[in-house]
């Protein structure tokens, strides 16, 4: 069966920072951050990260080099503001956009992308499967300052008849095509082979990933092993030759708690760990993602899991949800699982948003996305002690007590919420400068009255002490 037809988009360099550091390698044949990382070369974007992250080029470089870190940096996405995603950096989120086959505009993907800019997704994968699937696609890397990720299963399907016409030169030509665009890093579900299918037979939700079953149902329908990983080399080379980062996709993926950690998924994750290896042998960076649907009390199990099998390549997770029960809510049941599955080791976090499960994101549940995984990256940050990570807190923590409101706002993940908040009862100017919130009012704000209280003297103190008897602390 040929391919649908699909309009052609011309690609237009932009002229930025990256321009000169691509320039100087152009003769190479392999032009990935790893190749370089492990030949002792810093390159300009490891000089970025560094700068960004508040670390040595040289660990940078180091932590490329063993594959522990990744720097999602294709040579044609030259607007890209390089980032790192790592054990050894912050904990990073990444956001989903894209249509869906019964919803196309590009106008509203791109908003939805102007959202996440703002409130701080790190990365961005444009999940868009209707349409003119590249046009939207170019759009959004040709505006976007972070790394773009995709899965190319879903062009390739979107191009023929019948889900079981996809074949191997289809599934290239469509990788090579994003890899010309700017794409980033690619989803590759290569490791659901034919013989794990059926270890997913007994769970209560089967294949929830989408890339995952799109696989099995071409393996079954066509009696073959996985086409991805049978052309896994030939992936490896183009990747070569743009910079394209793997995003090992988890297609056994548990989708409820009742098959979580379960010998489908372990099975998928043994194969990952391979591919990884072999994705190393051609200098090409790999993180590896991760569930799902996962108990509070199986989380830590996952990262180690991960660290054995992968080889310490970064962990990439949806979530996890540590709950089923909460659908409109599920950006807060995943956003539990990703804080502690971030303390664990996971390097970079998947938003969901209140329309997991139910729905297309709009720009309003984009926006509550990524503000619940900002607040999880964080908190792992403070947990696993991250320099600097607790910086903020203790400014704004000082600003509330001292109550200057305009500070709390400034320094808040979403500040023009935070000024709604406050101003919804308390909405005259004055009342910036006020020593209470309306939840408590001026006499009974525990602040207030903590003020007052340090405002006596250590003389003082121990006078009053020494009406009781009682000596004074520190005497």
């Amino acid at each position: 069966m040929p391919a649908l037809p699909h309009t052609p988009i011309e690609r237009t360099p932009q002229k930025t920072m990256r321009n000169q550091w691509i320039q100087n390698r152009q003769q190479d044949q392999i032009r990935t951050q790893m190749h370089y990382a492990r030949k002792g070369v810093v390159t300009g974007e490891m000089e970025f990260v560094a700068r960004r992250e508040s670390v040595a080029p040289e660990l940078i470089r180091a932590e490329v080099a063993r594959g522990r870190m990744v720097i999602p940096a294709n040579i044609y996405h030259t607007g890209l503001e390089p980032m790192c995603i790592g054990v050894e950096s912050n904990c990073k989120i990444n956001a989903n956009i894209g249509n869906s086959s019964t919803t196309s505009n590009i106008d509203e993907e791109l908003g939805k992308l102007d959202y996440c800019i703002k409130y701080g997704a790190d990365t961005v994968m444009d999940l868009s499967t209707g349409g003119d699937i590249p046009r939207i696609r170019q759009a959004i890397i040709a505006k976007s300052p972070v790394p773009i990720g995709t899965v190319p299963i879903y062009e390739a399907l979107a191009r023929v008849r019948r889900l079981e016409d996809l074949t191997a030169s289809l599934m290239l030509e469509v990788i090579e095509e994003q890899a010309q665009q700017g794409v980033d890093y690619m989803t590759i579900h290569a490791g659901v082979l034919v013989q794990y299918v059926p270890l997913a037979a007994t769970r209560i939700t089967g294949i929830v990933s989408r890339g995952g079953a799109i696989l099995a149902e071409w393996m079954v329908k066509n009696h073959k092993q996985n086409m991805l990983y049978e052309c896994f080399e030939d992936i490896c080379k183009i990747f070569q030759k743009y910079d394209v980062t793997f995003s090992l996709g988890d297609g056994l993926r548990p989708g409820c708690i009742a098959d979580a950690s379960d010998a489908a998924q372990f099975a998928e994750l043994k194969t990952l760990g391979e591919l990884t290896s072999k994705a190393w042998e051609y200098d090409v960076q790999v993180m590896v993602e991760g569930p799902g649907h996962i108990p509070l009390d199986q989380i830590e199990l996952q990262v180690q899991k991960e660290r054995e099998l992968c080889h310490e390549a970064p962990f990439y997770t949806l979530g996890p949800l540590v709950t089923d029960i909460a659908p409109g809510y599920d950006h807060i049941t995943s956003a539990i699982g990703a804080a502690l599955i971030g303390w664990h080791g996971a390097s970079m976090l998947c938003y969901v948003t209140p329309k997991e499960h139910l729905g297309l994101p709009n720009r309003e549940d984009v926006k509550q996305g990524i503000i619940a995984y900002k607040i999880a990256a964080h908190a792992a940050d403070l947990a696993r002690h991250r320099p600097g990570a607790r910086d903020r807190d203790d400014e704004l923590s000082r600003a509330r007590y001292n109550f200057d409101w305009n500070k709390q706002f400034e320094l808040s993940l979403d500040p023009e919420t935070a000024r709604a908040m406050h101003d919804e009862t308390l909405p005259e100017e004055g009342f910036k400068d006020a020593a209470f919130c309306s939840m408590c009012g001026p006499k009974f704000c525990s602040m207030n009255h903590s003020n007052k209280v340090e405002s006596f003297t250590q003389e003082q103190a121990a006078a009053i002490a020494g009406l009781f008897n009682i000596a004074a602390i520190g005497d």
